[in-house]
């Protein structure tokens, strides 16, 4: 049975790049969110089996999108895709509630790597 992803980048060349990353390490479900508030929506919706989002989004950024996730669904891994690797803002991710990290750019094998920690 596939997985179902959903992608938060308000960057459509990320979000390209990041669902092609998907198809290439088996994953082929996933949909996508320009924006914080439209990926809560999207989230509260249907049922995904984990969520990448982006950190600096409009209308609600990665932090926004995770503490809301997390009041709906606390166990559904939650990787925050991010050039922002401080680590005083890892720790903020951490203490809302982010599962992983993938640091911006990274290759289709270190996605796998991460979907593979997850079950995905």
């Amino acid at each position: 049975m596939s997985k179902k992803v959903l992608v938060a980048d308000d960057s459509s060349t990320m979000r390209k790049i990041i669902l092609r990353s998907l198809q290439a390490v088996g994953v082929p479900d996933a949909a996508e969110a320009a924006d914080g508030e439209e990926a809560v929506n999207m989230f509260q919706q249907a049922t995904y089996d984990m969520v990448l989002t982006d950190w600096n989004m409009p209308k609600k950024n990665g932090l926004d999108v995770i503490r809301e996730i997390r009041a709906i669904n606390a166990t559904v891994p939650i990787i925050m895709v991010t050039t922002e690797a401080e680590k005083t803002r890892v720790l903020e991710a951490i203490q809302a509630g982010v599962s992983d990290y993938l640091v911006k750019p990274f290759t289709a094998d270190t996605l796998r790597q991460k979907l593979e920690k997850f079950g995905c």
